[in-house]
């Protein structure tokens, strides 16, 4: 696998509760970044939270991927790390 683009992300959920999390891509696409912000905020049953471009933004690329999250990548064709307020 090749260098992987992090996307630093918040979003708001319907409570008003901050959910922040990384958004994992084998590209530097801000739009398909936060395609994915918003799948996976739907899949947790988050899907009134909001999150738009000013919220998912380019932060870094890294060379090395950890096991578990290429995985995610190959199955998903993206990975989420999970920072505050998001579920375990």
């Amino acid at each position: 696998m090749g260098p992987i683009y992090v996307f630093d992300t918040y979003a708001k959920n319907a409570a008003g509760r901050i959910l922040h999390f990384d958004v994992v891509l084998l590209e530097k696409d801000p739009d398909q970044a936060l395609r994915c912000a918003r799948e996976w905020l739907k899949s947790i049953g988050e899907d009134g939270a909001t999150v738009d471009a000013r919220n998912c933004t380019y932060c870094h690329s890294e060379t090395t991927v950890p096991p578990e999250m290429a995985d995610e990548i190959r199955t998903r064709g993206y990975a989420i790390y999970k920072l505050e307020g998001c579920p375990r």
